[in-house]
């Protein structure tokens, strides 16, 4: 699989939509799926004030990378882009975003879906939920 077509990044940084949509994009491709994970303030009835994540790095990289593989090859994708936060993410901060080509768009959604879906299953990235009193550490499986 060539590099070319898979970018993977776990920053501490804001994540930005354009830098995974232009990675994306492609003339072969009329279909393009973004999934955006993003801070809500209620959860289970309780109110979040922010979330925090940590990450095994050097695995969590290989996981995706391996997701992002599987979804190109089981999707028929051009270009997938997989970008998560570590640190502290504010209310409606952006914590995680899935970017995909394909030729076209049921393609798009379902390798979308997948790879957000993989990600949560098996990337060592965790979550820790800070309410208005307390806080914990949300397992990420469904």
């Amino acid at each position: 699989m060539a590099a070319k077509s898979i970018d993977i990044q776990i920053l501490q940084e804001p994540l930005s939509i354009n830098n995974c949509y232009n990675f994306v994009l492609n003339e072969k491709c009329g279909g393009i799926d973004l999934f955006v994970g993003t801070v809500r303030r209620w959860n289970k009835g309780k109110e979040v004030s922010h979330l925090f994540f940590e990450s095994y790095l050097p695995m969590a990289r290989r996981e995706m990378n391996k997701i992002a593989v599987q979804a190109i090859d089981q999707f028929g994708l051009e270009k997938i882009s997989m970008h998560h936060r570590i640190g502290k993410v504010e209310l409606e901060g952006v914590a995680v975003i899935i970017a995909v080509s394909s030729k076209h768009r049921k393609a798009a959604f379902e390798a979308c879906k997948f790879a957000i879906d993989s990600l949560k299953l098996s990337v060592p990235i965790w979550k820790k939920e800070y309410l208005t009193n307390g806080s914990h550490w949300v397992n990420s499986r469904p």
